[in-house]
């Protein structure tokens, strides 16, 4: 049992004013706890410095260096950040081990006046945290799992369904991916896969398990990002919906939703990495049919010569342990229509989990 009463517990993380991060800007954007915000005690090339000097010369040396940079960095955060702060003010101080940057943080931020504490065992302890709680927190929801082939604007359905007051889980809005060939986002990058579970865990928590959660069915990754285990076993037992719409209506649909795509020449690169899966003739007409701009076309052959293939596929497999899905259809997937389908889907009966 702890008994230094600078330390604080995961558990008690909501009882802080702020967590202040006090690792490095990179190390940050990697993955931090929610809420937290960055004060580097040292920034990147400062840290790596130190390093240096610390294997090259000696800890000693090292340690004298390091300690007037920090030192001028925590007096910059307190002017830049925190002069304002009463002296209740209760901040947690964290690093990557708990140790020597939070620890030298937070004694500046107590000799101040502010009741700081440091996170024991820093961020490697959350990280922990993070993977014992996936492997066991998915088990707690009832998961309906919106289905269908590509283009039948799922996600925009279970956006639908939000806006409708329905708990959603949005895998592919927190993988910052839309889970196909081109599925990147134009502006936004895939965050790590460490920054994923965290953003995960994150929703999970604001989740209520005693209500249904709708979640797009998803293959075991999202681009770069790998789902944990536990979810994509559960979302796989769990009921599933089927969304089915016209071919015409699928294209029109995904001719707006990938619109980004239709003047970037990247579109014929991407399109290379269909090759192992659909041959190099057929790949090369398509890159023809986007020279051409013949992108409707492009875009239904994808659809019938590829993606439904696999879709049946993967639908076979993934649902081997799932109840017999319910059966939705549209001829028309306008914003309109999409609100229309999620209110039929949450007037629908929902079937059990097995």
């Amino acid at each position: 049992m702890n008994l230094d009463h600078t330390l604080a517990s995961i558990a008690g993380l909501r009882h802080f004013d702020a967590i202040i991060d006090a690792r490095s800007p990179s190390e940050f954007a990697h993955d931090h706890l929610p809420g937290a915000i960055n004060c580097p005690v040292l920034n990147d090339e400062e840290r790596a410095r130190v390093g240096t000097l610390y294997k090259q010369v000696s800890p000693f040396e090292a340690r004298k260096v390091g300690a007037a940079l920090v030192a001028i960095n925590v007096a910059h955060h307190i002017q830049a950040q925190f002069a304002t702060h009463p002296r209740g003010w209760t901040p947690l101080i964290y690093c990557w081990r708990g140790g020597q940057r939070s620890g030298a943080f937070s004694h500046i931020l107590r000799q101040v006046g502010w009741p700081a504490q440091r996170l024991e065992g820093g961020y490697k302890a959350w990280r922990s945290f993070v993977m014992t709680e996936l492997a066991q927190m998915p088990e707690q929801f009832h998961f309906e799992v919106v289905s269908g082939p590509t283009g039948c604007a799922k996600t925009k359905i279970l956006h639908a369904l939000a806006e409708q007051g329905e708990q959603v889980l949005d895998l592919e809005g927190l993988a910052a991916h839309k889970g196909s060939v081109l599925g990147e986002l134009p502006t936004t990058p895939q965050p790590s896969q460490k920054m994923f579970d965290t953003l995960l865990l994150d929703q999970l928590t604001r989740l209520d398990p005693a209500r249904t959660v709708y979640v797009e069915a998803e293959s075991k990754r999202i681009g770069q990002i790998q789902l944990p285990d536990a979810l994509f076993e559960v979302m796989n037992k769990s009921p599933w919906l089927s969304v089915s719409a016209s071919l015409q209506a699928r294209v029109d649909f995904l001719l707006t939703d990938y619109a980004y795509w239709l003047d970037d020449p990247q579109l014929l690169t991407h399109l290379d990495r269909l090759k192992p899966n659909c041959g190099n003739e057929q790949v090369v007409h398509w890159q023809s049919l986007v020279t051409q701009r013949d992108f409707a076309r492009l875009v239904s052959e994808l659809l019938t010569q590829h993606y439904d293939h696999f879709y049946k596929r993967s639908l076979r497999h993934a649902q081997s342990g799932a109840p017999e899905a319910r059966m939705f259809s549209t001829d028309d997937l306008s914003p309109q229509s999409i609100t229309e389908l999620a209110q039929r889907i949450v007037q629908s009966p929902a079937l059990s989990a097995v």
